[in-house]
């Protein structure tokens, strides 16, 4: 097929699903999608978060933090998720006023629990070359299988592998769709996802896909909720609106030894997670913040202030040395906490920030409408990876098709 393939005579309904590193629950959307590559054109009729159940989200969690997971429980985790996507599927449908026999195509990321990608070594052996695995690899889980069984849809899921099997990391993947959604012919933007994990996408001014720059910029909301969960005793998993961190005062020694952490200083195209910024690191930064005296309060505003000044290191290190950037759109969860958007404007001194609301996607449908794009893309035979931010090879149509009841009408979209 041609990369740049005629318009479709209709739109589309596609459901996009996705379950991110903060394992809060998966978030989905409906949206009417008419063409294809640069034709692509997108409509949002419905965008809902549904919360895990608290026992669903330990179980997660547990699974992910840890580096050797029983086989059993991954696989019956799998088939759970894939269970609860399908549930979401059904229920923004049905939020959006379309009936599930009207969807043609539903893109699912579903929820990571590994991602090792190359170039990523080990914590403290980030320059020892004999410690870094010789190809990348990548585990989400959400079993597509079940999602097209239940739902009836044909389901595009399992976006990363194929990435990876040309020598990617399989992430991140999102730029793909800030490209053909996000960029501007006068306008250069930094479009800066605040999830789990931090990740920019810059797109200069009138730019083509070879000149996308993009990559994990570091944490996220990943320390900042963690730290939340031990202040609270558990009560809150995520600080609301950033009103407990706004109570602290930034601790410059402890931020300082953050800002030498060997993620940040390694060159694009990378990718992180739980790995490298997970409890497990939350844990013992904690525990050295309160042997040195920092109240939980300013614990919690350090690591807030972390966040917003690894994104600015990251434009610093990696963008504006090249170009000049005339603005930051925030999404994610983290564009509703108000102290870290404080501290991001004020480590990005002269660059506006905006909210990717102020454009008319609403924070929480960005990542499950990039998914329906991407699945779109895959139905039409394009590629959906940008090797600049992966390090493949090529450029590749990612994901695996699961068929469902509309299966003879999708191969003729």
């Amino acid at each position: 097929m041609k990369a740049e393939a005629e318009p479709a005579d209709r739109p589309h309904n596609v459901i996009g699903l996705m379950s991110g590193t903060s394992s809060d629950g998966v978030s989905a959307c409906l949206v009417e999608i008419a063409g294809n590559c640069l034709d692509t054109r997108v409509e949002l009729r419905a965008c809902e978060t549904y919360p895990y159940e608290r026992p669903i989200r330990e179980t997660v969690l547990a699974l992910t933090n840890t580096t050797r997971a029983p086989a059993e429980d991954v696989a019956r985790l799998n088939v759970l998720l894939g269970r609860i996507f399908a549930g979401a599927a059904r229920d923004v449908a049905q939020k959006a006023g379309v009936p599930l026999e009207e969807v043609d195509l539903i893109g699912s990321h579903g929820h990571t629990i590994i991602h090792r990608p190359r170039q990523q070594l080990r914590q403290n052996n980030y320059n020892n070359e004999t410690g870094e695995t010789p190809f990348s690899f990548t585990l989400q889980i959400g079993e597509p299988s079940v999602i097209a069984q239940e739902t009836g849809v044909t389901t595009v899921a399992d976006f990363r592998m194929r990435d990876v099997a040309a020598g990617g990391s399989g992430a991140p993947l999102v730029p793909y769709t800030d490209y053909i959604l996000l960029r501007h012919s006068t306008i250069s933007r930094a479009v800066q996802n605040v999830g789990g994990i931090a990740n920019v996408t810059f797109l200069p001014h009138d730019c083509t896909i070879n000149d996308v720059i993009a990559f994990d910029t570091g944490p996220g909301n990943m320390i900042m909720d963690r730290v939340t969960q031990i202040i609270t005793d558990g009560k809150h998993n995520y600080d609301d609106g950033g009103r407990l961190a706004e109570k602290g005062r930034v601790d410059e020694t402890l931020l300082s030894k953050l800002m030498h952490h060997p993620y940040l200083a390694v060159i694009p195209p990378k990718s992180t997670g739980r790995e490298d910024f997970g409890t497990q690191f939350t844990d013992k930064l904690y525990k050295e913040a309160t042997s040195n005296s920092c109240d939980d309060f300013s614990i919690l505003a350090t690591v807030t202030a972390f966040t917003a000044r690894s994104i600015a290191e990251g434009y610093k290190r990696f963008i504006t040395p090249r170009h000049k950037i005339s603005e930051v759109i925030l999404c994610g969860g983290g564009s509703k906490n108000y102290t870290l958007m404080k501290f991001l404007k004020k480590f990005l001194a002269t660059i506006p920030v905006r909210t990717i609301d102020e454009l008319g996607i609403p924070s929480q449908a960005k990542e499950p409408l990039s998914f329906a794009v991407l699945a779109n893309e895959t139905i039409c035979g394009n590629p959906g990876n940008i090797p600049n931010a992966t390090g493949a090879r090529e450029r590749v149509v990612l994901g695996k098709i699961i068929p469902g009841r509309n299966w003879k009408d999708i191969i003729h979209m």
